[in-house]
């Protein structure tokens, strides 16, 4: 055989070596779809992207090496919405498969974010001239806790927020209240009036029997000592119900 035809057959034979140049500037095909969702959000807005696209905006930053679509579903799926997404329990996020410590701190992290910014938008001004943004706060802060928690936003003589805080945590459908530690907190921070807020979890916030006579001791102790009871809020997954306006109390 010729030297040739042996340098032809070694030549036929040989894999073909890779090109490093290609193989360095070759991106990965997600990584289009990002610049394409990124471009989306800023000319479109937030409403132009569906749950789960927003969602994947929020992984792009914590996973920033890998297809986040799939994820972003695969959350979507178990939770229900991305509202649920970000009030689900750290724990439970943790079980999705590619939902790791740092992932799931991430997205409590924004979670924590939009209820601060919720918090902000009715303090140091009067509650009660800004109650959407009240509804907004209480949702943001509780609607998707798997307890139920019993809150206490406390007033001064302006209804301008002195303070904001849990009282009770309870069971998935029960949560203890004790009319005199509300009233007793509410007199040492010299508050003159108070909205009641609690949870449903199961996400109907229709008020139960006891809710609306527990309500109505509550007021009745706070009556002698000059504390007001605006309302009760109990807000859930589907909605909130006021007492004051459905006239239970």
């Amino acid at each position: 055989m010729s030297d040739d035809g042996d340098e032809r057959g070694f030549f036929s034979e040989r894999p073909l070596a890779p090109d490093p140049v290609a193989k360095k500037t070759e991106k990965p095909h997600y990584l289009g779809h990002r610049d394409r969702l990124r471009t989306r959000f800023r000319e479109a807005g937030p409403a132009a992207l569906s749950d789960y696209e927003l969602l994947e905006l929020l992984l792009f930053r914590s996973i920033p090496r890998a297809d986040t679509k799939g994820l972003a579903k695969a959350l979507i799926n178990r939770f229900g919405s991305f509202a649920e997404v970000l009030g689900a329990p750290e724990h439970l996020l943790r079980e999705v498969k590619g939902i790791g410590d740092s992932v799931a701190v991430d997205l409590k992290a924004v979670a924590a974010a939009g209820a601060r910014m919720a918090r902000g938008a009715i303090a140091q001004r009067a509650v009660l001239g800004s109650w959407a943004q009240v509804i907004e706060y209480c949702r943001a802060a509780m609607a998707f806790e798997p307890r139920e928690q019993f809150r206490i936003l406390f007033l001064d003589k302006k209804n301008v927020l002195i303070a904001d805080e849990v009282q009770q945590s309870g069971t998935v459908d029960h949560t203890p209240v004790y009319p005199r530690e509300v009233m007793r907190r509410a007199l040492e921070l010299s508050a003159t009036a108070i909205i009641l807020v609690h949870n449903h979890p199961s996400g109907d916030p229709t008020p139960s029997r006891a809710d609306i006579e527990m309500t109505k001791t509550i007021i009745e102790t706070g009556r002698p000592l000059g504390v007001i009871v605006h309302d009760h809020i109990i807000v859930g997954k589907n909605g909130h119900a006021s007492l004051k306006g459905m006239q239970k109390i």
